[in-house]
């Protein structure tokens, strides 16, 4: 790539880079555990998916807006991959309510889903000062998803 990246394609970078190491992290702590041979083998291909995925991912980097620094520790992977489910799950609640017809269970949809912003909030908040996640710094958001899809790569499974 020759040119550089748009705050939104990096933006957009950034949430496939991080969500796709998170992924890779779990699946090679997981491998282990399968003992079904079928799934086993299906683990090992996902796992070999998304490493070539994040290959792919990774040279984008380099076109960021502008300059991005080395992340500082372990700890922003938990953070993360708790960040991850509450977004995702966010995601989720948002989608159910807009596929149900029982107003019974749309009432409970929206309360759970104004229980996971909570939740959210806590997370993001928890990270934002411990400097774990600089959300308002892109070079450094998106140097910390480098490392740490670089951790995932390298990780043994």
């Amino acid at each position: 790539m020759n040119h550089p990246l748009a705050w939104h394609e990096s933006l957009e970078l950034h949430e496939l880079l991080t969500f796709q190491a998170n992924c890779l992290i779990q699946l090679k702590m997981s491998v282990r555990k399968v003992i079904n041979h079928e799934l086993h083998d299906l683990y090992l291909y996902s796992i070999k998916l998304v490493e070539k995925n994040l290959k792919d991912l990774l040279p984008y980097v380099e076109n960021i807006p502008n300059e991005y620094s080395r992340r500082k520790n372990e700890q922003n992977f938990f953070a993360g991959d708790l960040l991850g489910a509450a977004k995702t799950t966010i995601k989720m609640y948002a989608s159910a309510i807009t596929e149900t017809t029982s107003s019974e269970l749309r009432s409970v949809f929206h309360r759970h889903l104004n229980i996971v912003i909570s939740w959210y909030t806590k997370i993001f908040e928890y990270m934002n000062k411990n400097g774990l996640y600089p959300s308002f710094n892109l070079q450094k958001l998106l140097e910390k998803d480098a490392q740490n899809v670089q951790n995932a790569l390298l990780m043994k499974y």
